[in-house]
């Protein structure tokens, strides 16, 4: 005789659960593990246009001030920071003065960016006497200013890590040094974790992207700083991967410290669109000039369907 069965839920155990159906998870995240961390927050979504003039554009300026950009209008930021900024900015910076100046970045970030919309910052940890884990103290700061975390990815960069010898003691534990074949992508939302699509925009994404642009750990070359003409290009296929994932066609996508253009070029080849900021005239030329040479290769006529 046939007799119906309710499926039960599974709850965290001490160790975790594998179980995913109606899995429920309530306990754990009202844990006082959680407590002093930024929570969810339900507000109304609220999406602002950029002005046309101001849409695809890059400007040479600081992103310390976004004025360009109303509130809530970005669906997603992608950058990653400068290491060396002592060139751009005349100054030796501490790392506190450093951290504080992405601080102001950060900031303006959050304020630019819808609810939900996300913020993936490209990091690499920096020197060995000490080791400087900069995105330890950028995810500090990112808490601080109200950004709910969503997790890391890994940049595994080993097809094309340079053959180094900089071991430190040869076959010796007298002090060998660790090889940085990574990076960091630091992924952020504001207020929530998920983001509503109010205007129905399409996904672009397909099913084997997703499959492997929602793994922990990327592996990709990357780009040769003598072919892009910038001493520290990220490969297009980095904010590609993250516009994929996180942004439905037609929406805004803003790089604060957009170098040598390849965020927006990865905008327009997923017919998104973009703003970027930099403070070095001689880059925004370079992005500029890589932008229209894309276009006339890509032969892609520009989003402006703003709906």
């Amino acid at each position: 005789m046939k007799t119906n069965r309710r499926k039960r839920g599974t709850q965290t155990s001490s160790f975790g659960s594998p179980g995913r159906i109606n899995h429920d998870s309530t306990a754990f995240y009202t844990s006082k593990l959680y407590e002093g961390l930024p929570k969810e927050q339900k507000v109304k979504y609220v999406e602002n246009l950029i002005p046309l003039q101001f849409l695809d554009k890059i400007f040479c300026k600081s992103s310390e001030n976004m004025e360009e950009l109303p509130d809530n209008s970005v669906h997603l930021m992608v950058t990653s920071p400068p290491y060396n900024v002592v060139k751009e900015y005349d100054e030796d910076f501490t790392l506190e003065e450093y951290l504080e100046f992405l601080k102001r970045v950060w900031r303006e970030v959050y304020r630019v960016l819808v609810p939900g919309g996300r913020a993936c910052i490209n990091i690499a940890n920096l020197g060995r006497k000490p080791y400087i884990p900069l995105h330890a103290f950028i995810v500090k700061d990112m808490l601080d200013l109200g950004f709910l975390m969503r997790g890391e990815i890994i940049w595994n960069k080993a097809s094309s890590a340079s053959p180094s010898t900089a071991w430190g003691s040869w076959l010796s534990a007298a002090n060998p040094t660790l090889r940085d074949i990574h990076e960091y992508l630091l992924v952020f939302s504001k207020g929530m974790f998920s983001r509503k699509n109010s205007n129905k925009r399409k996904n672009t994404i397909s099913k084997e992207e997703f499959l492997e642009f929602t793994k922990s750990v990327w592996t990709f070359p990357a780009e040769p700083a003598h072919k892009v003409g910038h001493p520290a290009p990220f490969p297009v296929e980095l904010p590609y991967r993250l516009i994929q994932l996180y942004t439905y066609e037609g929406e805004f996508v803003l790089d604060p410290f957009i170098g040598s253009g390849q965020a927006a070029i990865a905008a327009i080849k997923t017919n998104r669109h973009y703003v970027g900021y930099d403070i070095d005239g001689e880059y925004v030329k370079l992005a500029e000039r890589r932008i229209k040479e894309f276009l006339i290769v890509f032969k892609s006529p520009r989003l402006f369907d703003l709906s």
